[in-house]
Order: structure tokens, then sequence, then C-alpha cells
């Protein structure tokens, strides 16, 4: 893994955000998203609802809403986001608005107060079966919402948001998700897949085996056995499932082992 701090990042994020929704004019909020039956509106409540949720659990130690019988997690939250979106859509933007601005520094508090180093309130399960460190939840917290404020502004042709230092760390926290895609090919250790993301925001990196399974370092070890190239863009909407597998492949330059150049390739890092 590749420990990182994205605490200080929220607050600019947020406030890219802010900017883009008091721009918007009324038309704007009734614009279809990429997520299936959600417009702008929707879409904002849904950030709206992952604030008060991790404010409530975090600070107030509230545990939310259960789970049904056999529910599944892709299950329970598709219900229980769908329950809070149809419930905010008899407010207006301008009251969403103001609670986000109202919450951020509160949830900016909440993780100022995390030992980094230490466990998980939410494990990231698209990362590994293990428990996850705090510092991961809090990255990929992070990559929540500035992924749905990039599917915002898709639907309202407004760019932005983009620069290196909060798109790198959407990059590096998803490629968290490249040694579970890679989980079913077991390796000698020291085979090494090199994974290169072309752009301002990019960099190279290595997966690496141990025999059982894989790890993701920062090292570049020489001679991998397969390597993946593609561009920024192309790997938070691939992570993030805004292109399929299949499409992200087409963008990418594969070489060396295919098998595990393709399983590379198709990372996931969204319950789905």
């Amino acid at each position: 893994m590749i420990p990182l701090d994205t605490r200080q990042l929220f607050a600019v994020e947020r406030q890219a955000l802010l900017d883009l929704l008091r721009s918007l004019a009324p038309a704007d909020w009734d614009r279809p998203t990429i997520c299936p039956g959600w417009d702008v509106r929707d879409l904002t409540a849904h950030i709206l609802n992952d604030y008060l949720r991790r404010i409530s659990g975090g600070r107030d130690g509230h545990r939310g809403a259960v789970f049904a019988d056999d529910e599944s997690l892709p299950n329970y939250l598709a219900r229980v986001n769908g329950e809070f979106v149809r419930a905010m859509r008899q407010c207006s933007p301008e009251t969403m608005i103001d609670l986000l601005a109202h919450l951020g520094p509160q949830l900016d508090a909440v993780w100022a107060s995390v030992d980094l180093a230490g466990a998980a309130a939410l494990n990231v399960s698209w990362a590994g079966t293990g428990t996850s460190p705090a510092w991961l939840d809090i990255a990929r917290e992070f990559t929540e919402y500035w992924v749905h404020q990039q599917q915002i502004r898709d639907a309202v042709s407004r760019p932005g948001a983009d620069e290196v230092k909060l798109q790198h760390a959407v990059l590096v926290t998803f490629l968290h998700a490249v040694p579970v895609a890679l989980q079913d090919h077991r390796c000698p250790r020291g085979t090494s897949v090199r994974f290169e993301i072309t752009g301002p925001a990019g960099g190279r990196w290595s997966m690496v085996a141990d025999g059982t399974g894989w790890d993701l370092t920062a090292e570049l070890v020489e001679d991998p056995a397969a390597s993946v190239r593609l561009d920024q863009d192309t790997l938070w909407r691939l992570a993030s499932r805004g292109i399929t597998v299949e499409q992200g492949r087409r963008r990418a330059e594969l070489h060396g082992d295919r098998a595990l150049a393709e399983a590379a390739a198709s990372l996931l890092a969204v319950v789905h």
C-alpha cells in the first residue's frame, strides 16, 4: 500500500463544488447524470447524505440504518441511498447548498480527529477483505466526493476541480484496487505488473506478488511481467465504472503477459 493523507484536500474539493452549485441555472438541476435515475439535484442530495452519515457515525457514534434480512452490501447501499435522495426531492437546491457549506467544516473536524494509522471506521471492500487502515477509508471518501462532483460537471458541461493535487490523490487511492483485480492470478514472489498513468496527475507504480497476493508500491520494479498504460481521465472513469472494462481496455496500452495486464486493467474501486 501507499499511505496518503487526503484530509487537507476536502475543503478544496468542497469549495469547488459549492462554487459550481451556486452557479447553476434552474434547468441545470434537472439534467440527468451518469448515475441511473438521478439528476444533478439527486446526486447533490447523495453527497449531502454522505456528509450526514459520516458525521453521525464518526462524531456521534450513530449506527445508522440497519441491514434488512439477507441484504447484501450493494443492495443495502442502493436502498438507503435511494431513500435519502427521494426524501430530499422536497428540498430546494439552495437548502442543500447551505447544508453542504454548514456541514463541511464539521466533517473536516471528524477527519482531523482520526488516527490515520488506526483501523478504518468503514472497511474499503474493493481494496481487500482485511481490516482497512483509517487513511484509506478517508481517501476512499475523498474519491467519492470528487467523482460525484465530476459527474455533476459532466452533466452540466462545466469541467473543473481537476487540479493535480486533487486528481493525483484520487488516482493513487484507486490504484489500491489493482491488487484485488489481480488476486486470482497467483504468481511467484517478486513478479510485478507496472501501471503507468499519463497526464499531469499521473505517474508509474508497481504491483508486486508475494506468492499469495499482490501489493501496490511506488517502487518501479525492473522487467515487469506485464504493464498497463492509460491516461488519467480513463483511469478514474474506469475505476468508478463511468466507462466499461472493455472501453477502458480499448483506451489502454497492454504489454507482456496478457492475462495479467487485462486483469490489472479491470480494477474496480466502488461497491458494485
